[in-house]
């Protein structure tokens, strides 16, 4: 890559043409960029429904594995709605799970169907060396067509946001110091701050007012607790990132709360994503 973003894309007769990005979503680790090719020098490939892939349904793979150009491997779809993590750490759910051989440069190439249909994008291998070890995953095709239109019109995916900037687990508090609290210990979320303006902030929801010394430690205190998402316990902010992904702005969420000694539900009307919070 160029330095600005800008890309050079090399055609199969080795022929070069200027490129840039015209849009990203590190959530899905996906990216679309626009070639200053001659249409008819391009064949787009057809893309083909993700969703009802069965189990050993035979699959190819097309990409640059160490360099070497235009490769082709081929295998059958080992399992469908696998969970990845992003660059982000956010969740990538219904993944296609592969054991098609998918090395270092097959990222970015495409999962196809028999037909020679895209049915996913490769993204990941799962492999202690980096190397090939018959599990791959590739990005859905109906995930790629859901998000693809944004990315395309607006530079980025327009989801829905809260404003909750940042959490800390009371998992990572000593239970003595969580007692003084009047805090169940492990239980939930503590919330160290919350975006200026936004839904979170709106609905009353309060980031940490200050630190305190235990032992050897400092820890945050004064923020509302996170304990519940929908009426369900939060395990893991990531998750819930993940689940409100899939909401739209406008919506109405609930969170549990603790303050004090009050356990409190909080409901949130999502807003929506700008590109500087991208």
């Amino acid at each position: 890559m160029k330095p600005g973003g800008a890309l050079d894309v090399t055609l199969a007769d080795n022929t070069k043409f200027p490129a840039r990005i015209v849009g990203k979503d590190v959530s899905n680790d996906l990216a679309v960029i626009r070639i200053e090719a001659p249409k008819e020098r391009l064949s787009p490939i057809p893309f083909g429904k993700s969703e009802g892939l069965l189990v050993g349904q035979k699959v190819l793979v097309i990409g640059n594995p160490f360099g070497y150009e235009r490769t082709l491997t081929t295998g059958i779809i080992s399992a469908t709605g696998r969970s990845i993590r992003a660059e982000n750490q956010r969740i990538i759910e219904n993944v296609i799970q592969t054991d098609a051989a998918i090395n270092p440069g097959n990222s970015g190439g495409p999962l196809l169907n028999r037909t020679g249909e895209m049915i996913g994008i490769n993204a990941q291998i799962a492999s202690p060396s980096t190397g090939s070890a018959g599990i791959g995953f590739a990005i859905p095709s109906d995930t790629v067509k859901r998000v693809v239109g944004d990315l395309i019109t607006y530079g980025y995916v327009r989801r829905p946001y809260v404003g909750i900037a940042q959490v800390q687990p009371m998992a990572a508090y000593p239970p003595g110091l969580a007692r003084q609290l009047g805090i169940t210990p492990g239980q939930g979320f503590m919330v160290i701050e919350v975006h200026r303006g936004s839904p979170a902030a709106l609905a009353g929801i309060r980031g940490m007012s200050g630190q305190v010394q235990y032992r050897l430690g400092i820890y945050p205190v004064g923020g509302d607790i996170l304990v519940a998402f929908q009426g369900k316990e939060i395990s893991s902010p990531v998750e819930v990132a993940t689940a409100i992904d899939h909401l739209k702005a406008g919506d109405k969420v609930t969170f549990t709360i603790l303050r004090g000694n009050q356990r409190i539900n909080v409901p949130i009307t999502l807003g929506e994503t700008t590109a500087e919070m991208q």
